[in-house]
């Protein structure tokens, strides 16, 4: 079972960053857009794993709309949601 999360992305001085909104305390960097979709999806899945294996929900994707930095930009990014959390989905 796949989830899309909103994840915005920062452009910083040496890298972006990136986020999702929906997944407290779940962040990443890289140097180019695809190195940091593949370490934001890296890990969003995890940290979505993370939670399965502490008996804690899965977070749903709720944001639909946020305010995005003037440098950076916003894009649905889907992962995996972990075995265990299938069960109780």
């Amino acid at each position: 079972m796949m989830r899309r999360f909103l994840v915005i992305y920062e452009d910083g001085l040496n890298n972006l960053s990136g986020f999702a909104p929906d997944v407290p305390g779940c962040a990443s960097t890289g140097h180019s857009l695809e190195e940091m979709r593949i370490n934001l999806r890296e890990a969003l899945e995890f940290h979505l794993e993370g939670l399965a294996l502490d008996g804690q929900p899965i977070p749903l994707a709720t944001t639909r709309l946020i305010e995005v930095p003037e440098d950076g930009f916003a894009e649905w990014l889907e992962v995996p949601l972990p075995a265990m959390a299938e069960m109780s989905a």
